[in-house]
């Protein structure tokens, strides 16, 4: 990793004097939200003190060593209540004591990791991608904090587990062709339909005063653009294969959108056709970057890293290792003034934003809250093994559809592979990460581990390994022996408003178009005369190139 734009602060008897001691805004915790908000704030003028109780940057968004997974995932109790009551008190504020809620849960390993372990980085948020359009890649330019990052392309592509078997996912005109996997009708079909869509796309995108009248016939009408999108795939003619393969692996669909009983969770035709357009629009943006996603050079750790530079170049001050331990309660306002951090120093601020993982103590409701009705989790695996599960492939994208691992699977599974070209494992080795929605734990490490053991053997095998069928190749692909794996669960909560902010969690999708939206929402919120993270913002580079992924 790069060199660190932070002071960090030293051991529990070594606390730094911070200096000055009011900021415009005091941010606790360094994950990419808060980072993001970071940037956008120093941009716009305002003093920002950014601190956080780790000695790295990231918070619930870290890439961290293997060997300091376990102590992350299932962290000591924080001490951070007594270090308030130790400090001297506040005569004019109130000071409301701050907990650390438990984000992790059902923590299970298996087999021994290679060493030297610490050569392996694992991403706390996996999987997870950018698309070479979205709205991440271009904050990173906007803001200059792409000379702080590196990426590679998912070279492999995306492949959909159908039926037993691996098969290619045809996402554009070449590859609806090349593949040897399809029926003619298939292919003609999906044919058809990327046309359709890309003619939508086309006339929607295009200037009212330029629109001629051709662009209106090539529009989809507002009655299927606002119907289920599987209504629409069937009506094209799709197969039951196709449409798994748009709904799920191209549009990233979670929830089983083709069973019998309605639900809430179906996305709709324009909901699929925005992420298509994204898709696709993504195909070829960077000469160097084969495919639509790329992957940061040693995590998604990085990316929180490089927003805090950014940050810091417009002068916030960083303080690493320093916790907050309380905040500070204008009682008769009714809103938060500051923080009072480990060392017992107050900081007063005009805007205070916490990390999520802390317990978000309100006015008008308990303080263990649990601040969302419908509560949401995401299961998450990891893997380590020896062998592509793509052969001539350093790293690839698996999609599992909904029932396509077992019929009580109601969600997809998907499973990132990455290799040692992004400096994140040895050489020899590969690792995975896996993740699926769910509402219920055990419903989601069932589904987990079905995929792990789709696509792996295990390692204490007979020597007579598993065969999974990859029908994109003339004959049978040995399956790669798993070496080690974790499963945990992760809890997802809402982001808050109000007299306090939180950001948003890692969420259960692949990319951070959600997060970011959400971001962008907040810091509008605090100053909504402000443009969020302008290009004019970023520093300029003698070496400025917009048009490489690294």
């Amino acid at each position: 990793m790069a060199d660190e734009p932070a002071a960090a602060a030293g051991d529990s008897h070594d606390y730094p004097t911070i200096d000055p001691t009011s900021f415009d805004v005091v941010l606790c915790g360094t994950g990419l939200p808060e980072s993001v908000l970071a940037a956008a704030c120093a941009a716009a003028g305002m003093t920002v003190l950014h601190v956080d109780p780790s000695p790295f940057y990231g918070s619930l968004y870290s890439s961290i060593p293997l060997p300091s997974l376990q102590s992350f995932l299932s962290p000591n109790p924080s001490p951070s209540s007594s270090t308030a009551a130790g400090a001297p008190p506040s005569y004019s504020h109130t000071v409301v004591d701050l907990h650390r809620r438990g984000v992790y849960s059902e923590v299970e390993t298996s087999g021994t990791v290679p060493e030297p372990a610490r050569r392996f980085t694992v991403d706390i948020v996996g999987p997870r991608v950018l698309y070479c359009a979205d709205e991440a890649v271009d904050l990173l330019l906007r803001s200059g904090g792409s000379h702080h990052v590196e990426f590679k392309s998912v070279d492999g592509g995306s492949l959909l587990y159908w039926e037993g078997g691996l098969y290619p996912v045809p996402d554009s005109k070449g590859a609806i062709f090349r593949d040897t996997t399809l029926k003619l009708l298939e292919k003609n079909a999906l044919y058809k339909f990327f046309n359709l869509v890309k003619a939508h796309i086309a006339a929607t995108s295009a200037p009212a005063d330029e629109m001629v009248e051709g662009d209106a016939a090539a529009m989809i009408s507002k009655e299927h653009l606002d119907r289920p999108f599987v209504e629409f795939l069937t009506q094209q003619g799709l197969s039951p294969k196709m449409r798994a393969v748009v709904l799920y692996a191209i549009a990233m669909a979670d929830y089983d959108q083709d069973g019998p009983d309605p639900s809430d969770k179906l996305i709709t035709t324009r909901e699929g056709i925005q992420t298509i357009a994204l898709y696709s629009a993504s195909i070829g943006r960077f000469a160097n970057a084969e495919g639509a996603f790329i992957y940061p050079m040693y995590g998604h750790g990085e990316l929180p890293q490089a927003f805090c530079r950014c940050a810091a170049v417009k002068g916030a001050l960083y303080v690493l290792r320093m916790p907050v331990a309380a905040l500070l309660l204008d009682e008769e306002k009714k809103h938060f003034v500051g923080a009072r951090l480990a060392s017992g120093q107050d900081i007063l601020c005009k805007q205070l934003i916490i990390d999520p993982s802390y317990k978000i103590p309100t006015l008008d409701v308990p303080f263990d809250n649990p601040g969302s009705k419908f509560p949401r989790k995401v299961a998450r695996g990891i893997c380590i093994f020896s062998k592509s599960v793509k052969q001539g492939s350093s790293n690839v994208l698996v999609v599992f559809p909904p029932k396509s691992l077992e019929e009580e699977q109601v969600a997809a599974v998907r499973l990132l592979q990455l290799s040692s070209n992004l400096a994140v494992c040895p050489p020899g080795t590969f690792m995975a990460y896996l993740s699926t929605p769910c509402t219920d734990a055990s419903a989601g490490k069932q589904s987990i581990r079905k995929a792990i053991d789709a696509l792996f053997s295990p390692q204490d095998s007979d020597g007579s390994e598993g065969h999974l069928e990859t029908t994109s190749e003339s004959t049978d692909h040995v399956k790669p022996t798993l070496i080690w794996s974790c499963v945990y669960v992760q809890e997802i909560t809402q982001e808050t408003s109000g007299p306090l902010l939180s950001c948003p969690m890692p969420d259960e999708n692949l990319d951070y178009r959600n997060i970011l939206e959400s971001t962008k929402k907040l810091f509008a919120g605090i100053y909504p005369d402000e443009e969020f993270l302008p290009k004019k913002s970023a520093p300029v580079y003698a070496d400025d190139d917009s048009d490489s992924a690294e």
